[in-house]
């Protein structure tokens, strides 16, 4: 019974207790609500920014890998400008040799046997017109030369006629004033 009665003394402290307290515990239990119902919001906030941090991750890892691409691109550009360079030398190199090969062919053209042959020809043949004109104006100039020879020699012969009667018309005309 002493045990019993120890329970009913304890239910009733407690039932005092509890009246006492009741207001306290009430206003407590209350904010303990209202602090689970906070940290219940917090929970969901932090759940929210987890998921924007994740997904931010997931930008910033996208983000991570566009730069890399963009490295890649920058230094393929690079090499790809460095190679152009190198290609532009090249050309510049083969348009020399281009250039030296065709001087070399059109060279080589000129002393080509066909075509010398040809102008071989050609001027042989020239030259037997020249030589045929040539020896036709030499004996054109020998007979020019013995026309002229004759020429020269009958007008020497009348020189001398003329010579000859100028004294006598002299005469003839000084015994014609004297008469």
């Amino acid at each position: 019974m002493l045990t019993a009665q120890k329970l009913e003394k304890i239910i009733e402290l407690e039932d005092n207790l509890r009246a006492q307290y009741q207001t306290q515990l009430d206003e407590k239990a209350a904010e303990i609500e209202q602090h689970l119902k906070k940290h219940e919001e917090q929970q969901a906030i932090i759940e929210k920014q987890l998921a924007q941090l994740t997904a931010q991750s997931a930008d910033a890892s996208a983000n991570k890998r566009v730069e890399q691409l963009n490295r890649e691109l920058h230094n393929r550009c690079d090499n790809m400008a460095a190679e152009v360079d190198t290609q532009k030398k090249r050309i510049k190199e083969l348009q020399k040799n281009l250039a030296d090969a065709r001087a070399e062919v059109k060279a080589l053209k000129q002393y080509d046997a066909a075509a010398l042959k040809k102008n071989l020809d050609a001027n042989k043949k020239k030259l037997a017109e020249k030589t045929s004109a040539n020896a036709l104006m030499q004996k054109t100039l020998n007979k020019t030369k013995a026309e002229n020879a004759e020429l020269q020699a009958k007008v020497k012969e009348l020189e001398a006629k003329l010579a000859e009667l100028e004294p006598a018309e002299v005469e003839e005309e000084a015994e014609a004033a004297a008469a």
